[in-house]
């Protein structure tokens, strides 16, 4: 028995791009169901209607509008037919003739000239013959839709997700897709209704039914249409904002959610600081990916979350509650399709206490936790355990405890001049800490009062890093300062990503490197 084998070009699937019969069968696709799909759901949608029209399109390919030889037919001179038996060689009728077995009886037979020259002879019109079984159908994995999601499917979505998004036609909300023409009408009297229920409950988050729910949007058609309208009219509407994580709807009002996810926080605003990485040693390098700086853009991002991941606090984060999106960290929270701000909750791995936490996807972090520090008694260079909760949409925090002890710590103070000193005081601390970068901070209003001028007119970034240095170096019977430890200080006074401080270390000749990620500095006359 003959086996067809269809299969396409090498590249087919990696050279993909959404064609106009693609957009036009989603559409109708999203008309007949009427039901919004995000492009994950539209793709093998799409991969397999894409595969039958391959097919066909092979097929009429091979045939090249000839019919596949039987034996049981009759043929005629001039008639053009194809030979599954033959790899699928096509030829030509040119004669026909009788013909007899004792066996079968008397049958026709047709003189075929093949597209070389070749001519045969064939039986026609013999009902039992093994040729008369239609050939096997076969497929390369290329025409295999499982095979393909596999192989190209992150590929595929994206290039549906591109090709769709400038299309008047659709509409996306919360990572799914529909056809404008069949949105319900949702008017200002209804946005207003759902900002009303919004405030009566505390700004949100609220999902899409829980507000139809009560402004009774009337209209008899799919609720999914209707909820997907709603969604679409909340969206356009500066007074709302959609928090929810990938695949759930959330509403929250704009105007109750909280300053610093509106806005970023002081001590995590960063000016860009222009540096060379290839200065970097690697050393430096592997200290870089531990200390979890959101700023650096690395090339080590986890495919999934791990376990547990620990992280060291900086000031900043400590001062402004909120926690590093590094790398190794953003796995761990949730993230949506197209959601700046995502509130989702953070729990207490030690009371199971839950409150309210807010991904800022864009600048990097994770809002929320100033109260929770407080409550621990956490100080910059304490010590956050962060792993996931056991439902979807929490996330559990935790500090390991200890008893209170008086322990020297690095402390900053702020001169008289209003400059920021560093002294080494007894101070009691009752919570794990990274002894390189903690720091106490006695009063903290004087070294806000340091950021908010420091934002107004900002200090050079080197003559920041050699007063940092001169001040850390004091503290140390050795004279020097490790890298770590310079760049938790430097952040009680300037936002910086350990990058830029590096490569200023490693390239000014006033700073000399005594081995192990450490500096001294040297102002002598000549460096």
């Amino acid at each position: 028995m003959a086996t067809s084998l269809l299969s396409l070009r090498e590249d087919y699937w990696e050279e993909f791009e959404l064609e106009e019969g693609d957009i036009d069968f989603l559409y109708e696709y999203l008309l007949d169901h009427e039901t919004p799909l995000t492009t994950e759901e539209m793709t093998p949608i799409l991969v397999e209607q894409r595969i039958e029209r391959e097919e066909e399109r092979l097929e009429k390919q091979r045939l090249d509008g000839r019919e596949i030889y039987f034996p049981k037919e009759e043929y005629d001179p001039g008639q053009g037919l194809v030979f599954p038996a033959f790899d699928w060689q096509k030829g030509e009728v040119v004669g026909t003739r009788k013909g007899s077995n004792p066996t079968i009886g008397e049958f026709d037979v047709i003189q075929v000239e093949f597209e070389d020259g070749e001519e045969l002879e064939f039986a026609a019109g013999i009902d039992d013959h093994p040729l008369n079984e239609p050939p096997e159908a076969s497929q390369s994995d290329s025409l295999k839709k499982e095979a393909v999601l596999k192989e190209q499917g992150s590929l595929l979505e994206d290039r549906v997700e591109k090709g769709l998004i400038d299309k008047e036609e659709f509409v996306q909300i919360a990572g799914r897709w529909f056809p404008k023409a069949l949105l319900v009408d949702v008017n200002i009297g209804h946005l207003n209704l759902a900002e009303a229920v919004l405030d009566l409950n505390g700004g949100g988050p609220l999902s899409t039914q829980e507000i139809l729910d009560e402004i009774e949007l009337e209209a008899e058609v799919n609720p999914n249409l209707v909820e997907f309208s709603l969604d679409l009219a909340l969206q356009e509407d500066d007074r709302f904002d959609e928090v929810g994580p990938a695949g759930i709807v959330a509403w929250y009002l704009k105007a109750m959610e909280p300053e610093g996810v509106q806005k970023t926080p002081l001590y995590l605003r960063y000016s860009g600081i222009d540096y060379d990485r290839e200065t970097l040693t690697d050393e430096m390098l592997e200290l870089e990916k531990s200390l979890d700086d959101e700023l650096d853009d690395l090339d080590n991002v986890p495919s999934r979350a791990e376990g547990e991941v620990t992280v060291n606090l900086i000031f900043p984060h400590w001062r402004a509650g909120t926690l590093p999106l590094s790398d190794r960290v953003k796995p761990l929270f949730p993230t949506a399709y197209e959601a700046p701000r995502i509130r989702f909750k953070l729990v207490d791995g030690d009371t199971g206490e839950k409150f309210p936490g807010w991904v800022v996807r864009k600048q990097k972090y994770v809002y929320g936790l100033r109260d929770w520090y407080e409550e621990k008694g956490l100080i910059p260079g304490g010590i956050v355990h962060i792993k996931p909760g056991q439902n979807d949409g929490e996330v559990i925090v935790q500090s390991e405890s200890s008893r209170a002890t008086k322990n020297w710590m690095r402390t900053i103070l702020v001169g008289s001049d209003g400059e920021l000193v560093f002294a080494t005081l007894k101070q009691i601390v009752t919570t794990d800490y990274n002894e390189r970068m903690a720091i106490v901070v006695p009063d903290v209003e004087p070294v806000d009062e340091v950021w908010r001028e420091n934002q107004k007119s900002p200090p050079p970034f080197e003559r920041v890093v050699v007063d940092t240095v001169r001040e850390l170096t004091k503290l140390n019977p050795q004279g020097h300062v490790h890298v770590t430890e310079l760049y938790a200080a430097v952040n009680t006074v300037k936002r910086c990503p350990p990058g830029p401080l590096m490569s200023l270390l490693e390239t000014r000749p006033w700073f000399i490197y005594v081995g192990d990620l450490h500096f001294q500095f040297d102002d002598s006359e000549g460096k």
